[in-house]
Protein backbone atom coordinates (compact mmCIF):
# COMPACT_ATOMS: atom_id res chain seq x y z
CA UNK A 1 0.00 0.00 0.00
CA UNK A 2 1.07 3.61 -0.67
CA UNK A 3 2.16 5.55 1.76
CA UNK A 4 2.03 9.54 0.62
CA UNK A 5 3.24 12.36 2.46
CA UNK A 6 -0.08 14.59 2.79
CA UNK A 7 1.43 18.02 3.72
CA UNK A 8 4.83 19.27 1.78
CA UNK A 9 4.84 22.70 2.39
CA UNK A 10 4.37 22.31 5.94
CA UNK A 11 6.91 19.70 6.54
CA UNK A 12 9.34 22.72 4.28
CA UNK A 13 8.53 25.14 6.99
CA UNK A 14 9.14 22.64 9.20
CA UNK A 15 13.01 21.78 8.14
CA UNK A 16 13.88 25.08 6.88
CA UNK A 17 13.26 26.47 10.56
CA UNK A 18 16.27 23.79 11.43
CA UNK A 19 18.92 24.68 8.76
CA UNK A 20 20.50 27.44 9.86
CA UNK A 21 21.23 25.77 13.19
CA UNK A 22 22.66 22.77 11.45
CA UNK A 23 25.51 21.56 9.16
CA UNK A 24 26.48 18.35 6.86
CA UNK A 25 25.13 14.90 8.19
CA UNK A 26 23.57 16.44 11.07
CA UNK A 27 21.35 18.64 9.33
CA UNK A 28 20.00 15.64 7.06
CA UNK A 29 18.98 13.82 10.05
CA UNK A 30 17.35 16.21 11.87
CA UNK A 31 15.71 16.73 8.36
CA UNK A 32 14.12 13.24 8.29
CA UNK A 33 13.04 12.94 11.60
CA UNK A 34 10.88 15.89 10.77
CA UNK A 35 9.40 14.34 7.70
CA UNK A 36 8.52 11.28 9.70
CA UNK A 37 6.73 13.37 12.49
CA UNK A 38 4.35 14.58 9.93
CA UNK A 39 0.67 12.79 9.38
CA UNK A 40 0.33 10.77 6.04
CA UNK A 41 -2.69 9.40 4.39
CA UNK A 42 -3.38 6.31 2.08
CA UNK A 43 -3.84 6.67 -1.46
CA UNK A 44 -7.44 5.41 -2.33
CA UNK A 45 -7.07 1.98 -3.08
CA UNK A 46 -9.76 1.54 -5.65
CA UNK A 47 -8.18 4.68 -7.80
CA UNK A 48 -4.66 3.49 -7.98
CA UNK A 49 -6.01 -0.17 -8.61
CA UNK A 50 -7.98 1.53 -11.87
CA UNK A 51 -4.28 3.14 -13.30
CA UNK A 52 -2.20 -0.21 -12.20
CA UNK A 53 -5.35 -2.45 -14.19
CA UNK A 54 -4.93 0.18 -17.32
CA UNK A 55 -1.25 0.28 -17.63
CA UNK A 56 -1.43 -3.74 -17.11
CA UNK A 57 -4.00 -3.43 -20.20
CA UNK A 58 -1.67 -0.85 -22.37
CA UNK A 59 1.22 -3.38 -21.49
CA UNK A 60 -0.41 -6.57 -23.14
CA UNK A 61 -1.27 -4.85 -26.17
CA UNK A 62 -3.54 -7.08 -28.30
CA UNK A 63 -3.12 -9.70 -25.55
CA UNK A 64 -1.34 -13.07 -25.59
CA UNK A 65 -2.82 -14.80 -28.83
CA UNK A 66 -2.17 -12.00 -31.09
CA UNK A 67 1.83 -11.92 -29.05
CA UNK A 68 1.94 -15.50 -29.98
CA UNK A 69 1.33 -14.95 -33.47
CA UNK A 70 3.92 -11.99 -33.84
CA UNK A 71 6.41 -14.60 -32.16
CA UNK A 72 5.29 -17.36 -34.41
CA UNK A 73 6.28 -15.08 -37.61
CA UNK A 74 9.42 -15.03 -35.60
CA UNK A 75 8.65 -10.89 -35.13
CA UNK A 76 9.16 -9.43 -32.01
CA UNK A 77 6.36 -7.20 -29.74
CA UNK A 78 6.40 -3.38 -30.31
CA UNK A 79 7.59 -3.38 -26.70
CA UNK A 80 10.27 -6.17 -27.14
CA UNK A 81 12.11 -4.01 -29.97
CA UNK A 82 12.19 -0.95 -27.91
CA UNK A 83 13.42 -3.12 -24.42
CA UNK A 84 16.07 -4.50 -27.31
CA UNK A 85 16.91 -1.28 -28.76
CA UNK A 86 17.42 1.28 -25.92
CA UNK A 87 19.95 1.04 -22.69
CA UNK A 88 18.67 -1.01 -20.39
CA UNK A 89 15.94 0.57 -17.77
CA UNK A 90 15.99 3.75 -19.65
CA UNK A 91 12.38 4.06 -21.27
CA UNK A 92 10.15 6.33 -20.42
CA UNK A 93 6.94 6.18 -21.92
CA UNK A 94 4.37 8.96 -22.69
CA UNK A 95 0.72 8.30 -23.58
CA UNK A 96 0.03 4.94 -22.53
CA UNK A 97 -3.60 5.75 -21.79
CA UNK A 98 -4.36 6.91 -25.33
CA UNK A 99 -7.24 5.68 -27.15
CA UNK A 100 -8.61 6.59 -30.39
CA UNK A 101 -12.13 8.27 -30.42
CA UNK A 102 -14.48 6.68 -33.04
CA UNK A 103 -17.67 5.18 -32.71
CA UNK A 104 -18.44 4.34 -36.00
CA UNK A 105 -18.40 0.86 -37.53
CA UNK A 106 -18.73 -0.84 -33.70
CA UNK A 107 -15.58 0.55 -32.69
CA UNK A 108 -16.31 2.17 -29.30
CA UNK A 109 -16.12 -1.37 -28.46
CA UNK A 110 -12.60 -2.20 -29.32
CA UNK A 111 -10.59 0.03 -27.46
CA UNK A 112 -7.25 -0.87 -26.45
CA UNK A 113 -4.66 1.62 -24.24
CA UNK A 114 -1.99 2.82 -26.61
CA UNK A 115 -3.76 2.68 -29.06
CA UNK A 116 -1.49 0.85 -31.40
CA UNK A 117 1.41 2.81 -30.62
CA UNK A 118 4.16 3.22 -27.92
CA UNK A 119 5.85 6.35 -27.67
CA UNK A 120 8.85 7.45 -25.46
CA UNK A 121 12.14 8.48 -24.59
CA UNK A 122 14.78 7.02 -23.44
CA UNK A 123 19.12 6.81 -23.79
CA UNK A 124 21.44 4.79 -26.64
CA UNK A 125 24.53 4.27 -25.26
CA UNK A 126 23.73 6.95 -22.78
CA UNK A 127 22.80 9.40 -24.89
CA UNK A 128 18.82 10.37 -25.38
CA UNK A 129 16.68 9.44 -28.05
CA UNK A 130 12.91 9.37 -29.05
CA UNK A 131 11.45 6.05 -30.44
CA UNK A 132 7.98 4.87 -31.36
CA UNK A 133 7.02 1.31 -32.22
CA UNK A 134 3.70 0.43 -34.03
CA UNK A 135 2.17 -2.28 -32.56
CA UNK A 136 0.96 -5.02 -34.80
CA UNK A 137 -1.28 -7.08 -32.37
CA UNK A 138 -3.53 -3.79 -31.78
CA UNK A 139 -5.97 -3.51 -34.58
CA UNK A 140 -2.66 -4.61 -36.97
CA UNK A 141 -0.71 -1.32 -36.13
CA UNK A 142 -3.30 0.98 -38.16
CA UNK A 143 -2.94 4.29 -37.57
CA UNK A 144 -5.43 6.40 -36.23
CA UNK A 145 -6.49 10.14 -35.52
CA UNK A 146 -5.47 9.26 -31.56
CA UNK A 147 -2.15 7.04 -32.61
CA UNK A 148 -1.12 9.80 -35.08
CA UNK A 149 -1.31 12.67 -32.66
CA UNK A 150 1.13 10.37 -30.50
CA UNK A 151 3.61 10.40 -33.14
CA UNK A 152 3.48 14.25 -33.64
CA UNK A 153 3.90 14.96 -30.14
CA UNK A 154 6.67 12.89 -29.85
CA UNK A 155 8.43 14.24 -32.66
CA UNK A 156 7.35 17.68 -31.27
CA UNK A 157 9.57 17.47 -28.02
CA UNK A 158 12.38 15.42 -29.88
CA UNK A 159 12.77 18.73 -31.66
CA UNK A 160 12.20 20.65 -28.57
CA UNK A 161 15.50 18.21 -26.99
CA UNK A 162 17.28 18.04 -29.57
CA UNK A 163 17.53 14.78 -29.84
CA UNK A 164 17.17 12.24 -32.61
CA UNK A 165 13.62 9.98 -33.19
CA UNK A 166 13.76 6.27 -34.26
CA UNK A 167 10.82 5.41 -35.99
CA UNK A 168 9.93 1.09 -35.90
CA UNK A 169 7.13 1.10 -38.53
CA UNK A 170 5.11 -2.23 -37.97
CA UNK A 171 1.31 -1.00 -39.71
CA UNK A 172 -1.21 -2.31 -42.06
CA UNK A 173 -1.41 1.38 -43.20
CA UNK A 174 -4.40 3.94 -42.16
CA UNK A 175 -7.33 2.81 -40.10
CA UNK A 176 -9.96 2.52 -42.46
CA UNK A 177 -13.00 2.98 -40.00
CA UNK A 178 -11.76 6.61 -39.26
CA UNK A 179 -11.48 8.10 -42.81
CA UNK A 180 -10.15 11.05 -43.34
CA UNK A 181 -9.05 11.73 -39.80
CA UNK A 182 -7.20 9.07 -40.18
CA UNK A 183 -5.85 10.29 -43.70
CA UNK A 184 -4.92 13.51 -41.68
CA UNK A 185 -2.88 11.94 -39.18
CA UNK A 186 -0.66 10.87 -41.54
CA UNK A 187 -0.17 14.53 -43.37
CA UNK A 188 0.48 15.66 -39.53
CA UNK A 189 3.07 13.58 -38.92
CA UNK A 190 4.62 14.41 -42.93
CA UNK A 191 4.43 17.43 -41.54
CA UNK A 192 6.82 17.01 -38.60
CA UNK A 193 8.98 14.93 -41.13
CA UNK A 194 10.28 17.75 -42.78
CA UNK A 195 10.12 20.50 -40.23
CA UNK A 196 12.12 17.99 -38.42
CA UNK A 197 14.63 17.48 -41.44
CA UNK A 198 18.09 18.76 -40.90
CA UNK A 199 17.32 19.75 -37.61
CA UNK A 200 17.16 16.20 -35.63
CA UNK A 201 18.62 12.85 -37.19
CA UNK A 202 15.36 10.78 -38.31
CA UNK A 203 15.69 7.11 -38.93
CA UNK A 204 13.11 4.36 -39.94
CA UNK A 205 12.91 0.62 -39.27
CA UNK A 206 10.83 -1.24 -41.25
CA UNK A 207 9.78 -3.99 -39.29
CA UNK A 208 6.65 -5.43 -40.87
CA UNK A 209 4.09 -4.04 -43.41
CA UNK A 210 4.01 -0.23 -44.64
CA UNK A 211 1.85 0.14 -47.60
CA UNK A 212 0.15 2.43 -49.67
CA UNK A 213 0.30 6.53 -47.94
CA UNK A 214 2.16 5.15 -45.00
CA UNK A 215 5.44 4.68 -46.94
CA UNK A 216 5.89 8.36 -47.20
CA UNK A 217 7.17 9.17 -43.82
CA UNK A 218 9.92 6.64 -43.62
CA UNK A 219 10.88 8.13 -47.27
CA UNK A 220 11.17 11.85 -45.57
CA UNK A 221 13.19 10.17 -42.64
CA UNK A 222 17.07 10.59 -43.51
CA UNK A 223 18.08 6.73 -43.33
CA UNK A 224 15.67 3.98 -43.82
CA UNK A 225 16.11 0.09 -42.88
CA UNK A 226 14.78 -3.02 -43.50
CA UNK A 227 14.32 -6.45 -42.13
CA UNK A 228 14.43 -9.44 -44.75
CA UNK A 229 11.67 -11.82 -45.47
CA UNK A 230 9.39 -9.72 -42.77
CA UNK A 231 8.92 -6.14 -44.12
CA UNK A 232 8.03 -4.66 -47.05
CA UNK A 233 7.14 -1.14 -48.72
CA UNK A 234 4.79 -0.76 -51.42
CA UNK A 235 2.69 2.22 -52.44
CA UNK A 236 0.22 -0.35 -54.31
CA UNK A 237 0.23 -4.04 -53.58
CA UNK A 238 0.29 -7.09 -55.75
CA UNK A 239 -3.39 -7.31 -55.67
CA UNK A 240 -3.94 -4.07 -57.50
CA UNK A 241 -0.53 -3.92 -59.42
CA UNK A 242 -2.20 -7.39 -61.27
CA UNK A 243 -5.47 -5.89 -61.42
CA UNK A 244 -4.05 -2.37 -63.22
CA UNK A 245 -1.44 -3.81 -64.98
CA UNK A 246 -2.23 -7.52 -65.43
CA UNK A 247 1.59 -8.31 -63.85
CA UNK A 248 1.62 -11.00 -61.30
CA UNK A 249 4.78 -10.20 -58.56
CA UNK A 250 4.77 -11.56 -54.93
CA UNK A 251 5.03 -9.23 -52.15
CA UNK A 252 8.85 -9.53 -51.31
CA UNK A 253 9.62 -9.30 -55.61
CA UNK A 254 7.59 -5.99 -55.26
CA UNK A 255 8.34 -4.08 -52.07
CA UNK A 256 10.89 -6.58 -50.01
CA UNK A 257 14.22 -5.87 -48.40
CA UNK A 258 15.79 -7.21 -50.76
CA UNK A 259 14.35 -5.04 -53.71
CA UNK A 260 14.56 -1.74 -51.85
CA UNK A 261 18.20 -2.37 -50.42
CA UNK A 262 19.81 -2.84 -54.11
CA UNK A 263 17.40 -1.86 -57.25
CA UNK A 264 15.06 0.81 -55.77
CA UNK A 265 17.57 2.75 -53.23
CA UNK A 266 14.51 3.52 -51.05
CA UNK A 267 16.40 1.23 -48.00
CA UNK A 268 19.55 2.26 -46.88
CA UNK A 269 20.31 -1.36 -45.62
CA UNK A 270 18.31 -4.50 -44.91
CA UNK A 271 19.25 -7.24 -42.08
CA UNK A 272 18.54 -10.42 -41.42
CA UNK A 273 16.42 -10.26 -38.53
CA UNK A 274 15.06 -7.94 -36.41
CA UNK A 275 17.67 -8.07 -32.93
CA UNK A 276 20.49 -7.48 -36.18
CA UNK A 277 18.65 -4.95 -37.15
CA UNK A 278 18.00 -3.06 -33.64
CA UNK A 279 21.68 -3.23 -32.82
CA UNK A 280 22.86 -1.63 -36.37
CA UNK A 281 20.48 1.58 -35.56
CA UNK A 282 22.74 1.87 -32.23
CA UNK A 283 25.82 1.55 -34.15
CA UNK A 284 24.60 3.77 -36.18
CA UNK A 285 23.34 6.86 -33.80
CA UNK A 286 27.22 6.13 -32.03
CA UNK A 287 28.65 7.69 -35.48
CA UNK A 288 25.73 11.24 -35.28
CA UNK A 289 25.03 14.51 -33.65
CA UNK A 290 21.97 14.12 -31.21
CA UNK A 291 20.76 17.55 -33.43
CA UNK A 292 21.69 20.36 -35.78
CA UNK A 293 23.13 22.51 -33.01
CA UNK A 294 25.54 19.28 -32.37
CA UNK A 295 29.27 19.01 -33.45
CA UNK A 296 30.01 15.36 -35.16
CA UNK A 297 30.55 12.78 -31.72
CA UNK A 298 34.22 12.36 -30.79
CA UNK A 299 35.18 9.34 -29.23
CA UNK A 300 38.31 7.93 -27.77
CA UNK A 301 40.14 5.63 -29.88
CA UNK A 302 43.17 3.38 -29.42
CA UNK A 303 43.96 3.59 -33.16
CA UNK A 304 46.87 6.50 -33.39
CA UNK A 305 46.29 9.39 -35.30
CA UNK A 306 49.79 8.94 -36.66
CA UNK A 307 49.62 5.43 -37.61
CA UNK A 308 51.47 4.40 -41.00
CA UNK A 309 49.22 2.87 -43.53
CA UNK A 310 52.56 1.16 -45.62
CA UNK A 311 50.10 -1.39 -47.47
CA UNK A 312 48.69 1.63 -49.02
CA UNK A 313 51.62 2.03 -50.91
CA UNK A 314 51.32 -1.30 -52.62
CA UNK A 315 47.60 -1.21 -53.53
CA UNK A 316 47.10 0.59 -56.71
CA UNK A 317 47.80 -1.48 -59.87
CA UNK A 318 50.18 -0.44 -62.61
CA UNK A 319 48.14 -0.91 -64.85
CA UNK A 320 44.94 2.17 -65.22
CA UNK A 321 42.17 -0.98 -66.51
CA UNK A 322 43.15 -3.30 -63.30
CA UNK A 323 40.46 -2.55 -60.76
CA UNK A 324 41.26 -2.70 -56.60
CA UNK A 325 38.62 -2.80 -53.93
CA UNK A 326 38.49 0.67 -52.69
CA UNK A 327 37.14 -0.64 -49.27
CA UNK A 328 40.85 -2.02 -48.48
CA UNK A 329 41.72 1.72 -48.60
CA UNK A 330 39.05 2.82 -46.13
CA UNK A 331 39.73 -0.64 -43.81
CA UNK A 332 43.80 1.27 -43.99
CA UNK A 333 42.71 5.01 -43.28
CA UNK A 334 39.47 4.50 -40.85
CA UNK A 335 39.87 4.42 -37.15
CA UNK A 336 39.98 0.10 -36.33
CA UNK A 337 39.38 0.02 -40.08
CA UNK A 338 35.27 0.27 -39.00
CA UNK A 339 33.27 1.89 -41.90
CA UNK A 340 29.46 1.89 -41.36
CA UNK A 341 28.55 1.76 -44.69
CA UNK A 342 25.18 2.88 -46.22
CA UNK A 343 23.39 1.41 -48.96
CA UNK A 344 26.11 -1.14 -49.48
CA UNK A 345 23.75 -3.23 -52.14
CA UNK A 346 22.68 -0.10 -53.73
CA UNK A 347 24.85 1.62 -56.29
CA UNK A 348 28.08 -0.50 -55.66
CA UNK A 349 30.07 1.97 -58.12
CA UNK A 350 30.16 4.60 -54.92
CA UNK A 351 31.00 3.87 -51.07
CA UNK A 352 29.19 5.78 -48.68
CA UNK A 353 29.08 5.45 -45.04
CA UNK A 354 30.21 6.84 -41.30
CA UNK A 355 33.79 6.46 -39.80
CA UNK A 356 36.04 7.76 -37.89
CA UNK A 357 39.60 9.48 -38.03
CA UNK A 358 41.28 10.23 -34.55
CA UNK A 359 38.09 9.49 -32.70
CA UNK A 360 35.68 12.05 -34.97
CA UNK A 361 32.88 10.98 -36.67
CA UNK A 362 33.32 11.71 -40.70
CA UNK A 363 30.99 10.76 -43.94
CA UNK A 364 33.09 8.91 -46.42
CA UNK A 365 32.51 9.11 -49.93
CA UNK A 366 34.76 7.08 -52.04
CA UNK A 367 34.27 5.93 -55.74
CA UNK A 368 34.68 1.77 -56.33
CA UNK A 369 36.85 1.03 -59.12
CA UNK A 370 36.00 -2.37 -58.67
CA UNK A 371 32.10 -2.06 -60.30
CA UNK A 372 31.71 -0.02 -63.19
CA UNK A 373 35.42 1.33 -63.19
CA UNK A 374 34.31 3.58 -60.73
CA UNK A 375 31.97 5.66 -63.01
CA UNK A 376 29.37 7.63 -62.09
CA UNK A 377 25.97 6.89 -62.69
CA UNK A 378 22.39 8.11 -62.01
CA UNK A 379 21.99 5.96 -58.95
CA UNK A 380 25.08 6.71 -57.92
CA UNK A 381 25.12 10.20 -58.23
CA UNK A 382 22.07 10.72 -56.28
CA UNK A 383 22.82 8.11 -53.66
CA UNK A 384 26.04 9.91 -52.65
CA UNK A 385 24.21 13.22 -53.20
CA UNK A 386 21.82 12.77 -50.50
CA UNK A 387 24.33 11.12 -47.84
CA UNK A 388 26.71 14.48 -48.63
CA UNK A 389 23.67 16.47 -47.13
CA UNK A 390 22.68 14.85 -44.64
CA UNK A 391 26.35 14.86 -43.24
CA UNK A 392 26.75 18.94 -43.93
CA UNK A 393 23.22 19.27 -42.24
CA UNK A 394 24.52 17.84 -39.62
CA UNK A 395 28.31 19.20 -38.95
CA UNK A 396 29.74 16.09 -39.92
CA UNK A 397 33.06 16.22 -41.97
CA UNK A 398 33.51 14.89 -45.45
CA UNK A 399 36.10 12.74 -46.67
CA UNK A 400 36.20 11.64 -50.16
CA UNK A 401 38.27 9.24 -52.09
CA UNK A 402 38.61 9.59 -56.40
CA UNK A 403 39.13 7.04 -58.52
CA UNK A 404 36.59 8.32 -61.59
CA UNK A 405 36.71 7.55 -65.10
CA UNK A 406 34.35 10.01 -65.81
CA UNK A 407 30.39 9.17 -65.84
CA UNK A 408 28.50 6.18 -67.82
CA UNK A 409 27.70 6.60 -71.05
CA UNK A 410 24.90 5.35 -73.06
CA UNK A 411 21.24 6.36 -73.99
CA UNK A 412 19.79 4.45 -70.85
CA UNK A 413 22.17 7.18 -68.67
CA UNK A 414 21.32 10.07 -70.84
CA UNK A 415 17.42 9.41 -71.37
CA UNK A 416 17.25 8.23 -67.45
CA UNK A 417 18.16 12.32 -66.91
CA UNK A 418 22.13 11.72 -65.89
CA UNK A 419 22.67 15.40 -66.25
CA UNK A 420 20.10 16.76 -63.93
CA UNK A 421 20.88 13.67 -61.43
CA UNK A 422 24.67 14.11 -61.89
CA UNK A 423 24.12 17.64 -60.97
CA UNK A 424 22.70 16.36 -57.89
CA UNK A 425 25.91 15.66 -56.52
CA UNK A 426 27.68 18.09 -57.92
CA UNK A 427 25.50 20.76 -56.35
CA UNK A 428 25.67 19.04 -52.96
CA UNK A 429 29.24 19.25 -52.74
CA UNK A 430 29.07 22.73 -53.52
CA UNK A 431 26.83 23.26 -51.15
CA UNK A 432 28.37 21.86 -48.06
CA UNK A 433 30.23 23.87 -45.44
CA UNK A 434 31.76 21.32 -43.01
CA UNK A 435 35.20 20.55 -43.79
CA UNK A 436 35.92 18.75 -46.81
CA UNK A 437 39.03 16.71 -47.53
CA UNK A 438 39.78 14.65 -50.64
CA UNK A 439 42.33 11.80 -51.55
CA UNK A 440 43.00 11.33 -55.29
CA UNK A 441 44.38 7.79 -55.40
CA UNK A 442 44.01 7.61 -59.08
CA UNK A 443 42.03 8.41 -62.04
CA UNK A 444 39.88 11.97 -61.26
CA UNK A 445 38.92 12.86 -65.18
CA UNK A 446 36.54 14.87 -66.80
CA UNK A 447 33.58 16.79 -65.03
CA UNK A 448 33.37 14.17 -62.62
CA UNK A 449 36.97 15.49 -61.20
CA UNK A 450 34.98 18.84 -60.66
CA UNK A 451 32.02 16.75 -58.87
CA UNK A 452 34.08 14.90 -56.56
CA UNK A 453 34.64 17.16 -54.40
CA UNK A 454 37.40 19.51 -56.42
CA UNK A 455 39.44 21.99 -55.10
CA UNK A 456 37.05 24.12 -57.20
CA UNK A 457 34.25 23.81 -55.14
CA UNK A 458 35.26 25.08 -52.00
CA UNK A 459 37.19 21.79 -50.41
CA UNK A 460 39.43 22.36 -47.74
CA UNK A 461 42.10 20.00 -48.48
CA UNK A 462 42.90 18.58 -51.54
CA UNK A 463 45.66 15.59 -51.74
CA UNK A 464 46.70 13.14 -54.35
CA UNK A 465 48.87 9.85 -54.19
CA UNK A 466 51.53 9.95 -57.00
CA UNK A 467 49.37 7.50 -58.98
CA UNK A 468 46.59 10.28 -59.69
CA UNK A 469 45.76 11.25 -62.86
CA UNK A 470 44.00 14.74 -62.94
CA UNK A 471 42.79 15.05 -66.64
CA UNK A 472 40.09 15.95 -68.96
CA UNK A 473 40.26 12.33 -70.43
CA UNK A 474 42.25 9.13 -70.22
CA UNK A 475 45.13 9.28 -72.43
CA UNK A 476 44.25 7.05 -75.71
CA UNK A 477 40.62 8.65 -75.89
CA UNK A 478 42.43 11.98 -75.90
CA UNK A 479 45.18 11.14 -78.22
CA UNK A 480 42.34 9.83 -80.44
CA UNK A 481 40.75 12.89 -80.91
CA UNK A 482 43.75 15.37 -81.32
CA UNK A 483 45.64 12.70 -83.32
CA UNK A 484 42.45 11.74 -85.46
CA UNK A 485 43.87 10.30 -88.98
CA UNK A 486 47.27 9.88 -87.89
CA UNK A 487 49.24 6.31 -88.10
CA UNK A 488 49.12 3.84 -85.17
CA UNK A 489 52.92 4.59 -85.04
CA UNK A 490 52.43 8.78 -84.20
CA UNK A 491 49.25 7.78 -81.94
CA UNK A 492 51.39 5.64 -79.68
CA UNK A 493 54.13 8.55 -79.13
CA UNK A 494 51.12 10.81 -78.79
CA UNK A 495 49.87 8.53 -76.42
CA UNK A 496 53.15 8.55 -74.27
CA UNK A 497 53.81 12.09 -74.43
CA UNK A 498 50.16 12.74 -73.27
CA UNK A 499 50.89 10.20 -70.15
CA UNK A 500 53.72 11.33 -69.16
CA UNK A 501 52.27 15.07 -69.02
CA UNK A 502 49.05 14.44 -67.35
CA UNK A 503 49.06 10.72 -66.17
CA UNK A 504 50.24 12.03 -62.72
CA UNK A 505 48.59 14.94 -60.38
CA UNK A 506 51.65 17.59 -61.40
CA UNK A 507 49.70 19.68 -63.48
CA UNK A 508 46.61 20.30 -61.15
CA UNK A 509 49.41 20.88 -58.41
CA UNK A 510 51.40 23.41 -60.18
CA UNK A 511 47.75 25.26 -60.89
CA UNK A 512 47.28 25.06 -56.69
CA UNK A 513 44.11 22.45 -57.23
CA UNK A 514 46.14 19.87 -55.52
CA UNK A 515 47.43 20.66 -51.71
CA UNK A 516 49.46 17.99 -51.67
CA UNK A 517 51.37 14.87 -53.35
CA UNK A 518 51.10 12.49 -50.47
CA UNK A 519 52.50 8.95 -50.46
CA UNK A 520 49.77 6.50 -49.92
CA UNK A 521 51.09 5.53 -46.21
CA UNK A 522 50.95 8.92 -44.79
CA UNK A 523 46.87 9.10 -45.50
CA UNK A 524 45.64 8.65 -42.62
CA UNK A 525 48.20 10.61 -40.39
CA UNK A 526 47.47 13.85 -42.81
CA UNK A 527 43.80 13.56 -42.79
CA UNK A 528 43.19 13.40 -39.09
CA UNK A 529 45.67 15.90 -38.89
CA UNK A 530 43.73 18.13 -40.98
CA UNK A 531 40.43 17.36 -39.27
CA UNK A 532 42.16 18.74 -36.06
CA UNK A 533 43.10 21.82 -37.79
CA UNK A 534 39.38 22.48 -39.56
CA UNK A 535 37.64 21.22 -36.42
CA UNK A 536 35.94 24.67 -35.82
CA UNK A 537 35.23 25.83 -39.47
CA UNK A 538 32.96 28.73 -39.87
CA UNK A 539 31.31 29.02 -43.44
CA UNK A 540 29.09 31.31 -44.46
CA UNK A 541 26.97 31.62 -47.27
CA UNK A 542 24.43 34.24 -48.99
CA UNK A 543 21.26 34.99 -47.56
CA UNK A 544 18.14 32.63 -49.33
CA UNK A 545 15.00 31.42 -48.62
CA UNK A 546 16.81 28.02 -49.93
CA UNK A 547 18.39 26.72 -53.00
CA UNK A 548 17.10 25.39 -56.54
CA UNK A 549 18.65 21.73 -55.52
CA UNK A 550 18.18 19.68 -59.44
CA UNK A 551 15.08 17.13 -57.89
Amino acid sequence: MLQLVRAASRASRHTKALLPALTGAARWSASLAEFEELPVYTLDNKKWERIVTAKQAAEAGGGQARIAKQHEKGKLTARERIAAFLDPDSFVEAGSLVQHRCTDFDMESQQYYGDGVITGSGTVFGRPVFVFSQDFTVHGGSLSESHALKICRLMDRAVAAGAPIVGLNDSGGARIQEGVLSLGGYAEVFQRNVDASGVIPQISLIMGPCAGGAVYSPALTDFTFMVRHSSYMFLTGPEVVRSVTGEVVTQEALGGAGTHSSKSGVAAGAFDDELEALSAMRDLLSYLPPSNRHAAPLVPSRDPPTRSCPALNYLVPDSDAEAYDMHAVLAQVLDDGALFEIAADHAKNIVVGFGRLGGRSVGVVANQPAVLAGCLDIDASVKAARFVRFCDAFNIPLVTFVDVPGFLPGTAQEYGGIIRHGAKLLYAYAEATVPKLTVITRKAYGGAYDVMSSKHLRGDTNLSWPTGQVAVMGAKGAVEILFRGRSQEEQEVKTAEYEEKFSNPMQAAKYGFIDDVIAPQDTRRRLCAELEVLKDKQATRPWRKHGNVPL
